[in-house]
């Protein structure tokens, strides 16, 4: 519950942000220039406020990419960035090795994410494992004797 709080707290951010930057941005530009009753709008008539639009959308569609990239590798139970990419698979031997993925691991050991390189089937969605203790996991196989 925290993970999707957290993303919605993050997007909801960044909603804050450009729509301030949106009305700054109505506030500084200047109208474009009427003939008689008719005012045309700004998009398309006029050159700056246009370009500004095309920034502005551009900005705001990278921020949301980040955002969700950021969110998609972070602890789904502390929320910390996940460390340790451990490489499988070969690129070159799919078919025998399997194919190239990505495994991240929690520093506190919560779980792992194991994100696949190639995708034969469209967008595969990464595969998190929760862990109780795992940390406690590999100390007990390190000392052959579990607990």
């Amino acid at each position: 519950m925290r993970y999707w709080l957290f993303l919605i707290a993050k997007l909801m951010g960044a909603v804050a942000v450009f729509a301030s930057i949106w009305y700054g941005m109505e506030i500084v530009l200047p109208e474009p220039a009427t003939i008689r009753d008719f005012k045309p709008r700004k998009f398309g008539q006029d050159l700056t406020w246009t370009v500004a639009i095309f920034a502005y959308f551009l900005a705001a569609v990278g921020t949301f990419y980040v955002i969700l990239l950021d969110q998609r590798y972070r602890c789904r139970s502390c929320l910390r960035r996940l460390r340790m990419p451990v490489n499988s698979g070969a690129w070159d031997k799919m078919l025998r090795i399997g194919t190239p993925q990505v495994e991240y691991i929690c520093p506190f050991g919560h779980g792992t994410l194991n994100v696949k390189l190639v995708q034969f089937h469209g967008g595969e969605k990464p595969g998190w494992r929760e862990h109780d203790d795992m940390w406690r996991e590999l100390e007990s196989l390190s000392s052959g004797s579990p607990k």
